[in-house]
């Protein structure tokens, strides 16, 4: 590791890299608390505490919902706007073609997806707004008296937290060039990890020796649930390819054997992701309702919060519903019809198995059965803390298995991305 490190200071290019990223997470974390004028952050600190939907909603955007910071809305608008380029790839032929076109293909929906994210945010934030409103009760009202009786405040509010969300998109995109890590995966881990120091300080703060048992087991599961991560994260299953001899011009080419490596989490996080949007949006919508003039729908509201409150119906929904996204994602990344064609164009083959559709149909029942083990994972990971929590009756897992997936991944992305940068100079050297 200490000759890894210094290596990295050797690299003068790696250095200032690495230091820039810094830099940026940092400017991200100070814009972070910036409130936008207006909000009364107490009545909306308690508004945070008296309810546990909108306490999950903060947990998931780095405690920037909480201050009602200019950055609010985080990142999501993005990455909504990318998940939906991606799944309209599958259903637009136009679409699909220009992904094929590489890396100039790549740029443009690239840009696609920049400008969507600006009317997504501005409709994400004027929904969050609505939604405080309506489902906070009094402490609501007093958070947003100035922006219920100005719709000029109201409009620029919403303005403000869209230039939060491009703000950061920004920034990301300027990380990612500096091939250290994702830039939107590290506002996302920068987000989360800003969350410990709180946590350890409310854990001290109510620490009792009855507690002691629930923090060693508490200690022990992240270390477990870490050590998962890395193991599902990086195994993959190694398919065997090998190259028929043919005649390029005067030379033979061909003749060799390589690898198709098949993850076993390709999904990474997206299915979580997936899942927690779902089971968000019917609470969301009851909230939107608690307060109808009809009885029957303000009970039926009631009815709907009431399901999702219930931490077995929610952890049951939960897992089913990561299961089942890890298996729809995966389709939608994994094409084994392309894989099969480009293998058969290269002059390549599965030993034992015919070229094309037969090659194609045995990737696929490959793949199914190496993502039951990773669908399973992520289920798992997903309903951990609940289940910690029913077991031990401890509140101490405020962080989950999702965020450490999350932290694990995106370290582990950059430790691979500053490693090949390294190892790039070295051949440049020699």
């Amino acid at each position: 590791m200490w000759n890894v490190v210094k290596q990295i200071w050797d690299s003068r290019e790696v250095r200032k890299s690495i230091a820039f990223v810094l830099v940026m997470i940092a400017l991200f974390r100070l814009v972070a608390h910036v409130p936008i004028p207006g909000v009364n952050a107490a009545a909306l600190t308690r508004l945070f505490d008296s309810n546990q939907l909108f306490g999950l909603l903060n947990v998931f955007s780095g405690g920037t919902i909480e201050s009602f910071s200019v950055v609010a809305l985080g990142v999501a608008p993005y990455i909504t706007a990318s998940i939906i380029f991606q799944l309209l790839a599958m259903v637009v032929p136009q679409l699909e073609e220009i992904t094929k076109e590489g890396e100039s293909g790549q740029r443009r929906i690239n840009q696609w997806t920049r400008v969507a994210t600006v009317p997504l945010a501005l409709l994400q934030g004027y929904g969050l707004i609505a939604l405080l409103q309506k489902g906070g009760g009094a402490n609501a009202a007093q958070a947003f008296v100035k922006i219920s009786n100005s719709p000029l405040a109201l409009v620029t509010t919403i303005v403000t937290l869209a230039a939060g969300t491009v703000f950061l998109m920004w920034i990301g995109e300027l990380i990612s060039e500096r091939k250290i890590g994702n830039g939107i995966s590290l506002i996302i881990f920068a987000g989360i990890v800003s969350r410990f120091p709180t946590m350890i300080r409310q854990v001290g703060a109510t620490f009792d020796s009855s507690q002691t048992i629930n923090m060693i087991l508490y200690a022990v599961i992240a270390i477990v649930t870490i050590v998962g991560v890395v193991l599902i994260t990086e195994g993959q299953r190694n398919i065997p390819v090998a190259y028929a001899r043919r005649v390029v011009g005067t030379k033979i080419a061909g003749g060799t054997q390589s690898n198709l490596p098949l993850r076993v989490n390709m999904a990474g996080v997206i299915p979580i992701i997936f899942a927690i949007s779902i089971l968000l949006f019917p609470p969301v919508i009851g909230q939107f309702l608690l307060h109808a003039r009809t009885p029957f729908v303000a009970h039926l509201a009631q009815s709907l919060i009431s399901l999702f409150a219930n931490q077995l119906f929610y952890g049951v929904a939960y897992f089913v519903l990561v299961f089942g996204f890890t298996y729809f994602y995966t389709a939608v990344i994994f094409k084994p019809d392309q894989i099969a064609e480009n293998l058969q164009k290269q002059g390549g083959f599965v030993p034992g198995i015919r070229p094309g559709k037969p090659t194609a149909d045995y990737l696929g029942q490959v793949m199914n059965r190496i993502n039951f083990g990773g669908a399973l994972f992520l289920g798992l990971i997903a309903v951990l803390p609940l289940i910690v929590r029913q077991a031990t009756g401890s509140q101490l897992l405020v962080v989950g298995g999702t965020s450490l997936l999350i932290v694990v991944n995106v370290i582990t992305d950059s430790i691979k991305q500053i490693e090949a940068q390294l190892i790039m100079r070295e051949y440049e050297v020699y």
